[in-house]
């Protein structure tokens, strides 16, 4: 007899990843099952973690034009990408020892219900994808309702390149630390202006330029 097909809600993979992104469903949904909400203290801690609330637009459509004014646009998306990467970063070193997690896969696994709980966007890893622990890493993924694309879209702002640089730098900063080898993410694709889909890729540095040329072609982006 052939084993039930694993049902996964929160996020999308390869079926050779499902199981430990199931196991990954479970493990955070029961740490965001302990939230307490307490404004008489200013306080909201899910599983004892101090976690605080802001609204979407305001960390990117209206911070990123106040960078903008200040250091140009090309500044303004490096900072917003170091911003995401950094706490990408620190996230991953928590929960791989809160939970714990082994390096490769299996940390990666819960990076996107992370990001899916904390509203950042929900992720579709596809089929493509080949992670490992060595420059041949490579990552193709979808971010369907990035909350940077969405406040984009809601404030009704036209823009010729894709926004979505936290969320790339938040992806790449996990994903650097689950596997133990330097990445850098790139959004190839982006709703807000105008694509079907928000689109990233992940690589080693000295392959990023590569992956996205080659993904663009395949793609016709």
């Amino acid at each position: 007899m052939s084993e039930p097909e694993l049902v996964l809600k929160n996020v999308r993979c390869p079926d050779a990843f499902a199981p430990l992104f199931s196991q990954a469903e479970d493990n955070m949904r029961g740490f965001f099952q302990k939230m307490q909400y307490a404004p008489d203290q200013g306080e909201i801690t899910i599983h004892g973690e101090r976690y605080i609330l802001a609204r979407a637009a305001t960390l990117s459509v209206q911070l990123r034009k106040i960078l903008e004014e200040e250091y140009g646009r090309l500044a303004a998306e490096k900072i917003a990408y170091n911003l995401g990467r950094a706490a990408g970063t620190k996230d991953a070193e928590f929960f791989m020892e809160k939970l714990p997690l082994a390096q490769g896969p299996e940390a990666l696994s819960a990076g996107p219900l992370h990001f899916a709980h904390t509203g950042w966007a929900f992720v579709d890893i596809l089929e493509e994808s080949a992670p490992s622990q060595d420059e041949d890493y490579f990552l193709l993924y979808d971010h369907p309702y990035s909350f940077e694309a969405d406040s984009y879209i809601n404030e009704k702002i036209v823009t010729s390149r894709p926004v979505c640089q936290m969320n790339a730098g938040y992806s790449s900063g996990w994903c650097q630390v689950a596997f133990g080898v330097e990445l850098v993410a790139k959004e190839i694709c982006c709703r807000a202006k105008g694509d079907d889909k928000c689109r990233f890729v992940m690589a080693h540095p000295t392959k990023i330029n590569q992956y996205t040329v080659a993904m663009k072609e395949k793609y016709g982006i």
